[in-house]
């Protein structure tokens, strides 16, 4: 049976095959067995990483290790909460801190704690759920995951012009975007200003090829 350690970008665990693009880092989450807790999280620097880094090799689970999680994708992993390492992902890391720079007219990029403090903030209500907002698709960045009104289960990926159906494994479907449309929004609001202020993430490549679901 698969670890239950496949984030959804609902930012719920899953226990599925598929082990997706990315791998990503919130603490310590299993016993020294192995087995996942009731945390989601030990620590507020939620990072997205690569699947290995200078030749390490990731063991799963290891005991006084960081639980490792994965991701279909980036844009998976920002919408449930995680921002670019700055260690493996070096260039990303400051691709992403600086367009946080112009997106909030700051005189220099954030450092990252001060940047994991608002992501927390934004990602996480008082309740310890997701925090999602109502708005108007047409104001949303490519790059956003949202849900619509009648599937509020799904999540649907924005990207060039047309929303896309997630899964663990990729994106299934295609639907053309009606601007006008409310949607609610899983992806937390300081992403959403960065990716709209130039931080493209790495997308599966299914996003390219699902098929048009006609409605």
């Amino acid at each position: 049976m698969a670890r239950p350690n496949r984030i959804t970008p609902f930012g719920e665990f899953e226990g599925i095959p598929a082990r997706g693009l990315f791998m990503g880092n919130r603490g310590i989450l299993h016993d020294d067995r192995g087995t996942l807790g009731s945390a989601r999280w030990r620590h507020k620097n939620w990072i997205v990483c690569t699947l290995s880094c200078q030749g390490r090799k990731a063991v799963i689970n290891a005991p006084g290790h960081y639980t490792k999680l994965f991701f279909c994708d980036e844009p998976t992993a920002l919408a449930a909460g995680h921002r670019p390492c700055a260690e493996c992902r070096r260039p990303d890391f400051l691709r992403y801190m600086m367009a946080w720079q112009k997106a909030y007219g700051l005189k220099c990029p954030p450092k990252a704690g001060e940047a994991d403090e608002a992501l927390h903030q934004a990602r996480v209500g008082p309740d310890r759920q997701q925090v999602r907002t109502l708005r108007r698709i047409g104001n949303l960045p490519d790059g956003t995951m949202v849900t619509l009104d009648k599937e509020p289960e799904v999540a649907w990926l924005i990207w060039k012009d047309g929303l896309h159906r997630w899964s663990h494994s990729g994106y299934t479907e295609h639907r053309p975007i009606a601007r006008q449309d409310a949607v609610v929004t899983l992806t937390p609001e300081p992403t959403i200003q960065i990716l709209a202020a130039g931080y493209s993430p790495l997308v599966h490549p299914t996003a390219d090829r699902s098929r048009t679901l006609f409605l």
